[in-house]
């Protein structure tokens, strides 16, 4: 995720590194191209005289404002969910972990801590990789055992297994020092804000926008575009290809912003910064148990400054 300080309006007129303009270069070549294709035959292809206006432009142009705004609307909907359920898995996660601190200090009945907080670590590395469909293997093995993180390893839900077992370990503790029920509904009222959070996550990422209406936005968004030079070439002449890069530019890159935050959990520059909020996640639990953190995840150099 892109993360910058505060600039001026005029380096934000060269931002390159985070912009979206890099992945549609190819497209705005090709419309370069078509626009002055345009030019240098006065609107005719194959000897004949394509018979466009401005007048149809407006209308159209009208209907693709409205598709891209409900594509945008949408895709940015899921961008803020998905940041908004991250937020309560941290929250959760160290409402659970003060609770244990308070309610389960360790005496000597069995109850291990730092089991406990390594599980729930390990917990949100496994979501972390299942939602990115990377290998979990090397972060499970920094928080568990080699024998725990082996026979976690052949599991499809790495995190829910994890949640079960956090679960149990609770349990027990809570029934050994006949703490009651009570004491257990209000740790397990944690663990299932935990169980919601990787449902939520799931839902999201199976769950794409309906493929149809990407396809009708980008038919839309390209057939305008390579239509525009020829509808506006009889009134502007050689500055046709600035205009029409330009209106391209702008409808591309809607497109391809939407293509990226639809999807929160990429690696995408402007998707979620997964691995920073998971690291903060780990730091933070483990501050609570007055353990070593690790150092914070900063941004790479070229999106940090300018």
């Amino acid at each position: 995720m892109i993360i910058r300080p505060s600039t001026n309006w005029l380096r934000m007129l060269f931002v390159w590194d985070g912009s979206v303009l890099k992945t549609i270069v190819p497209q705005l070549l090709l419309m370069l191209a078509v626009s002055v294709l345009a030019v240098v035959t006065g609107g005719h292809v194959f000897g004949a005289k394509i018979p466009l206006d401005t007048v149809p432009f407006p209308l159209v142009g009208v209907s693709l404002a409205i598709f891209l705004a409900f594509r945008n609307n949408a895709a940015y909907a899921r961008f803020v969910e998905a940041r908004q359920i991250w937020g309560r898995i941290l929250i959760a996660a160290r409402a659970l972990t003060s609770q244990v601190i308070n309610y389960l200090p360790e005496d000597g009945d069995g109850f291990e801590r730092k089991l406990f907080v390594r599980r729930l670590i390990a917990f949100v590395y496994a979501l972390t990789h299942q939602l990115r469909g990377t290998d979990p293997a090397a972060d499970l093995r920094r928080y568990l055992s080699k024998a725990e993180a082996a026979e976690l390893r052949g599991m499809q839900y790495i995190p829910v297994a994890l949640l079960d077992r956090i679960r149990l370990m609770l349990s027990r503790a809570g029934r050994k020092r006949g703490q009651g029920e009570p004491l257990l509904w209000i740790l397990d009222a944690q663990v299932s804000e935990l169980a919601a959070a990787v449902g939520g996550c799931e839902r999201i990422s199976n769950t794409p926008i309906p493929f149809a209406y990407g396809v009708l936005v980008h038919r839309t968004v390209y057939l305008y575009c390579f239509m525009l030079p020829f509808g506006l070439v009889a009134d502007l002449g050689a500055a046709t290809p600035l205009v029409c890069v330009f209106v391209a530019y702008t409808l591309f890159a809607l497109e391809a912003i939407a293509q990226e935050i639809s999807e929160p959990f990429g690696t995408d520059p402007n998707c979620l910064a997964l691995n920073a909020m998971t690291r903060n996640i780990e730091r933070s639990l483990l501050e609570q148990c007055g353990q070593e953190m690790p150092a914070e995840i900063a941004p790479c150099e070229r999106y940090k400054v300018m």
